[in-house]
């Protein structure tokens, strides 16, 4: 055992190497960006914004309903899936509002940290020298996993809590431990019900490989246990879970049943490639995918690189032994590169993700380690030569002449960015370098650990620095003005006037309503009330992760009350090139221009007539924008009851969109509208 780490408490020295590893790629970030760390796409757009708004609605006692998440939904279902039972968002809840957004840095530094930690707390079982499991939970918190889904932030949560519900299982099937399974399931569950499915699948694949392996006897007693503490743990975790089953079972995202071929194959050859690739390099940055422009590769957290080790130790441990983890990870191999079976994890979600890899990464981190520790592995020969290999062959992507059709002229790579692959296929290489010396020349030296952890924080922390840093770029750019516009300008604006109506905005960063405090036609947020889901397809506006109903479709803007559109000073002269001509300037704050809607109609207002269902289905989606304004629509039984209150909708009113029979639909609302709400 190394002498300097013989006395210290080894799960909170892998805490503190993980927390300082991450507040080393992260400080420099946050002094650039003044504070507040800014990154790209949903960590800005999404994370920020979320826990900085949701922090105001609990204090403020919202209640159970968000009017200003899009056109209003369930706060549960909106935001469980990203924070509402994480316990990193409750220890937020201590702050003031305003210091939210400079916490978010420090949050993701406590989530490497009791990733390492918790990752250390379940392998030191099964390894030999505690310093070994040091190494193991550094290598799983600085993994390519982690760093990548810094970008996606909540999902660092998982990451962070699922090694101790594994801890808590194999403390329960292999000491007969009682009581500290339980909590842990529901502690996960709470923390984020969908990725909750994959857990439970992983844990079955885990549990059914050991028992195979014989690493345990089964008996009716762990049998009774097992079952009764899963339940009851699913049961108290399912305080946020069923709420959101309404939003599961309405979700258009859910997996299409029909599909034969696409059960077995991913569509796309690249996909296969890209699988591979994650294993051999680093992650690209979320919405970079360098080596393949086919497949579905951007923000699917692919990616199961370990910074120096690679797969080299944990592929030299399983060609040389034998056991569960071995079979944990030829049977999540098996899962990743057939559709259907990777998708199970996310409960036969229709698109495809890689977010369950953290799991098998674990695994990943702890079958290097036992091999290190294990004389009769030769990682050299049988792991760290054919990763090499391996790791070269993607050269090729750089490498191989293309021919542009087009032009005619030759050119080198299919790769997107030729400086980027290089940097990674160095990182990677250059780790097996260092991870064949140590293992060749220093394997049995009494600082070995001290050596390989100084080479895991050394290849973890560049390889995070350079993957943040490249995501930066085009944030550098797109998003300056982020920090002004949404934190100083956007939450302390004064509108003309108070009331109960939206706002749109154009030009501006994304849920800049949450900052204003209002709702928004604009925003992005992928688990909405279902309602929000089916309306904005019918009217031909896409409905996926966000609403973005362009400023085109006007009908939108009467019919849904916005009465302001706030629109950014440097893209106003867009905006009047594509709205309608009923806009009017009112005020100018910072870098913002508020526009007053002529055609703005308040929140609570009457029909004279109505239209059935059938009817405006079998209508054209441009139509249909066109009828909303003009008629209720109702269903076959409220038509029955409440058909004599109204008239049917004459043939000359159901004619296409048009601008001045949209201002006298409005015109007609108005005279009957609510004037106030309370």
């Amino acid at each position: 055992m190394t002498p300097a780490l013989k006395k210290q408490n080894k799960y909170k020295l892998t805490f503190w190497f993980c927390f300082l590893a991450a507040a080393c790629f992260l400080l420099p970030c946050m002094i650039v960006d003044k504070g507040i760390f800014l990154y790209a796409g949903d960590f800005n757009s999404q994370q920020i914004p979320f826990y900085y708004y949701t922090n105001g609605f609990v204090k403020e006692g919202g209640g159970s309903f968000s009017w200003e998440t899009d056109l209003g939904s369930s706060f549960l279902n909106s935001y469980s899936f990203y924070l509402v039972g994480s316990p990193f968002w409750w220890l937020t809840l201590l702050l003031p509002q305003a210091l939210v957004p400079y916490a978010m840095a420090p949050m993701l530094c406590l989530k490497i940290g009791l990733a390492g930690g918790g990752a250390y707390l379940w392998m030191r079982r099964y390894l030999q020298d505690g310093n070994m499991a040091v190494v193991g939970g550094v290598l799983y918190g600085l993994s390519g996993f982690t760093v990548y889904n810094i970008f996606f932030n909540h999902f660092l949560d998982v990451v962070a809590l699922f090694p101790y519900m594994l801890w808590a299982l194999d403390e329960t099937i292999h000491e007969g431990r009682r009581g500290i399974f339980l909590p842990l399931v529901a502690l996960n569950l709470l923390n984020n019900y969908f990725f909750f499915w994959g857990q439970i699948l992983f844990l079955f694949i885990y549990f059914f490989c050991k028992l195979s392996a014989r690493q345990f006897r089964m008996s009716r007693g762990l049998f009774g246990t097992l079952a009764f503490e899963s339940l009851v743990g699913c049961g108290l975790g399912c305080v946020l879970a069923l709420p959101a089953v309404s939003f599961l079972l309405g979700n258009p995202r859910t997996v299409d049943l029909s599909s034969g071929y696409g059960f077995l194959l991913y569509g796309k050859v690249q996909q296969y490639v890209a699988i591979l690739a994650s294993l051999f390099l680093p992650p690209d940055p979320a919405f970079i995918s360098n080596i393949c422009d086919e497949g579905i590769i951007k923000w699917t957290s692919l990616t199961a690189w370990l910074p120096l080790t690679g797969l080299s130790g944990a592929l030299a441990y399983c060609r040389t032994k034998g056991g569960a983890f071995k079979r944990v990870l030829c049977t999540c191999l098996i899962f990743a590169f057939v559709p259907i079976l990777n998708s199970a994890f996310y409960a036969l979600n229709s698109s495809y993700y890689a977010r369950w890899y953290y799991m098998p990464v674990l695994i990943l981190c702890a079958a290097t380690m036992m091999a290190l520790e294990d004389p009769e592995v030769d990682i050299p020969k049988k792991g760290i030569k054919p990763v090499f290999w391996c790791t070269l062959a993607f050269a090729a992507f750089a490498l191989v002449p293309v021919l542009d059709e087009d032009s005619g002229e030759w050119s080198i790579g299919v790769v997107s960015m030729q400086g980027w692959f290089w940097a990674r296929m160095f990182l990677a290489l250059a780790g097996l370098g260092v991870f064949w010396y140590l293992c060749r020349h220093m394997r049995r030296n009494w600082d070995f650990a001290r050596s390989l952890l100084s080479g895991v924080l050394c290849f973890g922390i560049i390889t995070a620095l350079a993957h943040i840093e490249l995501g930066k770029f085009d944030q550098w750019y797109n998003d300056s003005d982020y920090r002004q516009q949404q934190y100083i300008e956007a939450r302390n604006l004064e509108w003309p006037e108070d009331g109960f109506w939206r706002i749109d905005a154009y030009g501006c960063y994304d849920n800049v309503g949450l900052w204003a405090g209002k709702s928004c036609l604009q925003f992005f947020n992928s688990t909405v009330a279902p309602s929000i889901m089916e309306f904005y397809p019918s009217v031909g506006v896409k409905r996926d992760v966000s609403s973005k109903p362009e400023v085109s479709l006007y009908e939108l803007r009467g019919l849904l009350s916005v009465k302001y559109t706030l629109c950014a000073a440097d893209s106003l002269g867009d905006f009047y090139a594509e709205a309608d001509e009923g806009w009017t300037e009112v005020d100018r704050q910072g870098s913002f221009v508020i526009l007053e809607n002529e055609n703005y109609l308040p929140m609570g207002f009457t029909y004279d007539y109505y239209i059935s269902e059938e009817e405006y289905e079998e209508m054209s989606e441009s139509n249909r924008l066109a009828v909303l304004p003009k008629a209720l629509v109702l269903g076959d039984e409220q038509i029955e009851e409440y058909g004599h209150l109204l008239e049917p909708l004459p043939e000359n009113m159901k004619s296409g969109r048009n601008y001045d029979r949209y201002q006298q639909a409005v015109e007609e609302r108005r005279k009957t509208a609510a004037s106030s709400f309370e």
